[in-house]
């Protein structure tokens, strides 16, 4: 795994080409007086820092930030990139916590918060749209439409950074990964050449792009398939004060709902949440239908068990995704981690399930002990079901890659706390607990508790000591490095800016 860490980089940066001319970026595109550029203590600078979800991010301060109209202002801005041997970043939502993965120190960071345009054909509902969008902003352009965009379930997450991870969608069993309804990227490449890329024109960048994160350059337009959408029907089931057989009914649930919901238009998502000295040990369930109404008992296995408040209704979809952006927990550093696992069999869901939950209250019951004020842990399970496999197949390729030979679920783990102080002391947290559940499943997998599958991590989630190219299938890992290396040979993306590498 090659990741761009921060004493990578420094290395980097001290061993760089001579021919490199000592030059400034911010000082270059603000010459040209045609590309916004923000300075430090000016109010857009300050504004666009704080839209990060984690503080952390927040507290790398860029050079400047530069909010480019167009692809060939982007492409402006790498030609004056590739003069200098500067670190940059490119930020769609800010929604990733990693540091580094669309945020910078000493050096520019180019925004897209000014490509956030989106134009539909109300006819055939293929939709342009730009990185700068946010899920709950695209939603509320497309309302009363009649299409909708196949995106993420928190309405302030960027569109970017979500497409270019897969995108995992409340939808995903309709029309697969939110990267499955790409048509075209509009591509800048390192040497500010444009490109209309699709599958015909490059077939191994277009699947590349697929999942291949921010390796390849910079799209500022994805001409996306919208899909037809009327009313929907979702909200909240609370759980306030959770016990023991209330966290054994509801994993059951969630494991059952994986394996027989037959209805490709209800996805569910289901957390658990707890916070410093008990004051939060609870479970909060997000429930979904693509339709005004569910059919009867489509979620019964989960409001059987009781909860206290459902929040669920029939509204639009665009009021949906805005009343969802109560999950981002703000003022705080957070940290994201991933697990995939193969579905246990009904006879060994408890066994599996039970235990996995358990590790993570174990440890996240030593991380509330911890002198770190303010940390709030929670768990998510989500159904991967093989349908969402079959689905991003028959839309094409992509890196995931995933088979329909087996059901699975995609767990995310996110610890967040205040002091920015604790970043890497909260890591080593984070990494217990995916690296406990992975320890587990490969464990069963021996046994034959579980199945042999093919597991890889979502990148959307994925913490940065994770591997994620690492999990990928190895022919797919190969194929985004030598597309890589034949797009950017110098490596303007691979050294410079953070994130995974293949």
């Amino acid at each position: 795994m090659l990741l761009l860490t921060p004493k990578r980089l420094a290395s980097l940066l001290l061993t760089a080409s001579t021919a490199v001319v000592n030059a400034d970026t911010c000082d270059e595109v603000e010459a040209l007086g045609t590309i916004e550029v923000s300075r430090p203590l000016n109010p857009t600078y300050i504004t666009e820092q704080a839209q990060y979800w984690s503080t952390s991010c927040s507290a790398l301060k860029p050079t400047c930030i530069l909010f480019p109209r167009s692809a060939s202002q982007v492409s402006q801005i790498l030609t004056h990139l590739s003069t200098t041997n500067e670190p940059f970043a490119i930020k769609s939502g800010g929604h990733n916590p990693n540091n580094y993965f669309s945020s910078v120190s000493g050096g520019p960071l180019i925004s897209t918060q000014h490509l956030s345009h989106a134009y539909l054909d109300p006819t055939t509902g293929i939709l342009d749209a730009g990185p700068g969008n946010r899920l709950d902003g695209i939603a509320a352009k497309l309302q009363g439409t009649g299409w909708t965009f196949v995106g993420g379930r928190i309405g302030n997450t960027g569109v970017g950074g979500l497409v270019l991870g897969g995108g995992l969608s409340y939808m995903s069993a309709q029309y697969g990964w939110a990267a499955s309804n790409v048509l075209a990227y509009e591509l800048v490449f390192a040497n500010g050449t444009i490109a209309n890329v699709t599958a015909t024109s490059h077939a191994d960048l277009f699947k590349a792009l697929r999942g291949g994160l921010n390796n390849f350059g910079i799209v500022t337009n994805y001409r996306l398939q919208a899909r037809r959408q009327g009313d929907v029907w979702g909200g909240n089931l609370v759980f306030p004060l959770r016990s023991d057989d209330t966290d054994k009914k509801l994993l059951a649930a969630v494991r059952d709902f994986t394996e027989y919901n037959t209805d490709d238009k209800a996805a569910v998502i289901v957390t658990a949440e707890r916070a410093n000295l008990n004051l939060v040990d609870s479970w909060i369930l997000f429930l979904f239908y693509d339709g005004g109404t569910p059919p009867e008992g489509t979620f019964k296995n989960f409001t059987d068990i009781g909860p206290l408040l459902d929040t669920c209704r029939t509204r639009t979809y665009a009021d949906l995704m805005a009343s969802s952006n109560w999950a981002v927990v703000k003022a705080s550093v957070v940290d994201i981690a991933t697990e995939t696992i193969p579905l246990p069999s009904r006879a060994n869901k408890a066994k599996v399930m039970d235990a996995l939950h358990a590790h993570w209250r174990n440890v996240s019951s030593t991380a509330l002990g911890l002198d770190v004020p303010g940390i709030v842990a929670s768990i998510a399970w989500q159904p991967f079901p093989r349908r969402i496999a079959q689905q991003a197949k028959r839309l094409g390729p992509d890196l995931i890659d995933a088979d329909d030979e087996v059901d699975r679920i995609i767990i995310e783990m996110n610890y967040s706390f205040l002091p920015q102080s604790q970043y890497e002391r909260m890591a080593d947290t984070v990494q217990a607990t995916y690296e406990g559940v992975r320890k587990s499943v490969l464990g069963w997998q021996a046994d034959g508790t579980l199945p042999q599958a093919y597991l890889p991590l979502f990148a959307n989630y994925g913490f940065y000591r994770q591997d994620y190219f690492g999990r990928l299938r190895p022919e797919n890992r190969a194929l985004a490095r030598r597309v890589a290396q034949e797009v950017d040979p110098n490596g303007l993306f691979r050294t410079r800016t953070g994130g995974w590498r293949p």
